[in-house]
């Protein structure tokens, strides 16, 4: 649990500013679940220049609660919390300060979004916190108010979770806790996780990453895991000491994410998700007319394959498939054995080129037009998905007809700017996994859209 913070002060020397205006987003790690708003009467004077930056006076504050009058508020809406600020170091050290003028010793542990963005987002120009979102095409409002500030910096931080394929946040923060003996809690475990698509971490009671998996009903499969027979699931239910997750929205994201972080994180209980996905592949030849054909072979990825396949009957399912949809041949998509024409020449729904009775360039524009569908060959474009909330979609990245990341955008001129896009999307390493991963799920026609990238200006 989070604490987003964001203080505004009354500037002068240094261990004797005044705060004129606090903002706490609690956040759970997926959504706001309570707030504190809140301007604070200083008992002191505002410098000028912050007068000008904030726009908060001192009439303002003439009438609003002084800080003892807030301080059980700010107490337990932090309890059990880590305080998420950018610079970090400013904030805590002003609440710090102000508790101690109170005789009471205010500690909790902290994030600062600055480090974070420098070691997530290192080619960003600038890390404060204005250049910042405004290169990540994040909308802000009330810049140098305390709420403005605090919805900037949750957005940015959601953005840095994202970009986290390492969890070295989850996992710093949880060897960090004290979480004690979890395993009479796994009932509560389940109930805590929701029944969303994302990505979940079994976690020993030092933060390491036991088994990672991804799940349409994170809910459901983590029980399944905490009720399953086994020696190995026995293990593994017993060193779990937490679980955590991440929501996509997106099923395409997850796999892509759970992929990715499976290779880097490589979980002791996982090792066997890491095999080769797929088995069969789908090949274009030529016959000696000049007709493409396609055929069906076992992987051999030193031979091109134009798509992949988790077994023979899947890669026979799609060519009749595209057989249907662009009235091509069975034979010269494999699917007949025929020595002389296909069985569709008979009925009448074949045009004849399994005995060159059609035009060659005719019949190879309609099985080119297929692969186009159906592969990423040459394609610079965006795939849009469902997103983690309402309002929000994810972004999958392909360029070149090569996978490149993904990210979470609200508004269009995020994903229609390709230097934004860029600075939002997740950066990730394509391989024919997970060039698997996305023809797949193409095939199964759940993408929502995708739009052609706009040349960079």
């Amino acid at each position: 649990m989070y604490s987003i913070l964001d203080i505004e002060t009354t500037g002068g020397k240094f261990n004797e500013e005044g705060i004129t205006e606090i903002a706490i987003h609690k956040f759970d790690g997926h959504k706001v679940v309570d707030k504190f708003i809140s301007l604070i009467n200083p008992e002191k004077e505002i410098q000028p220049f912050v007068v000008k930056l904030t726009g908060i006076n001192n009439k303002m504050l003439r009438t609003a609660p002084k800080f003892h009058e807030v301080a059980k508020r700010i107490v337990e809406i932090t309890k059990d919390t880590v305080l998420v600020a950018h610079n970090a170091q400013f904030d805590y050290r002003i609440l710090r300060t102000e508790f101690r003028r109170l005789g009471y010793n205010f500690e909790r542990k902290t994030l600062c979004t600055v480090d974070l963005s420098k070691t997530l987002l290192p080619n960003a120009e600038s890390h404060s916190l204005g250049k910042l979102v405004r290169s990540l095409g994040i909308v802000v409002s009330d810049r140098h108010r305390a709420n403005g500030d605090a919805i900037a910096t949750l957005k940015l931080f959601k953005l840095l979770l994202a970009k986290d394929s390492d969890k070295s946040i989850i996992r710093d923060i949880t060897r960090a806790e004290s979480t004690g003996e979890l395993s009479q809690r796994q009932l509560d475990i389940v109930d805590s996780l929701p029944s969303a698509t994302g990505v979940y971490y079994m976690q020993n009671k030092d933060g390491e990453i036991l088994f990672l998996g991804k799940s349409s009903n994170i809910k459901k499969r983590v029980n399944q895991h905490f009720t399953k027979d086994g020696a190995r699931a026995k293990k593994l239910q017993k060193e779990t000491k937490k679980v955590s997750y991440e929501l996509t929205g997106s099923e395409l994201v997850s796999q892509l994410k759970e992929y990715e972080e499976l290779r880097k994180n490589k979980p002791a209980f996982n090792q066997s998700n890491l095999e080769k996905s797929f088995s069969h592949a789908l090949y274009q030849g030529k016959d000696t007319h000049g007709y493409i054909t396609l055929n069906i072979h076992q992987a051999d990825l030193s031979k091109n394959p134009l798509l992949t396949f988790n077994g023979f009957k899947s890669a026979e399912n799609f060519l009749h498939r595209i057989e249907t949809e662009f009235d091509l041949c069975l034979k010269l998509v494999g699917l007949s054995v025929a020595k002389k024409e296909c069985s569709k020449v008979a009925e009448g729904s074949c045009a004849g080129a399994c005995r060159q009775e059609e035009e060659i360039s005719a019949y190879n524009q309609r099985v080119i037009a297929a692969l186009q569908k159906y592969t990423l060959a040459n394609r610079s474009e965006v795939l849009l998905d469902k997103g983690r909330e309402i309002g929000e979609y994810s972004a999958i990245l392909i360029q070149d007809g090569t996978y490149q990341g993904y990210g979470f955008y609200e508004l269009n001129h995020q994903i229609n700017n390709l230097h934004i896009l860029e600075s939002i999307i997740t950066p990730m390493k394509a391989d024919d996994t997970t060039h698997h991963i996305i023809t797949a799920y193409l095939r199964k026609n759940r993408m929502l859209k995708s739009i052609k990238l706009e040349p960079v200006d």
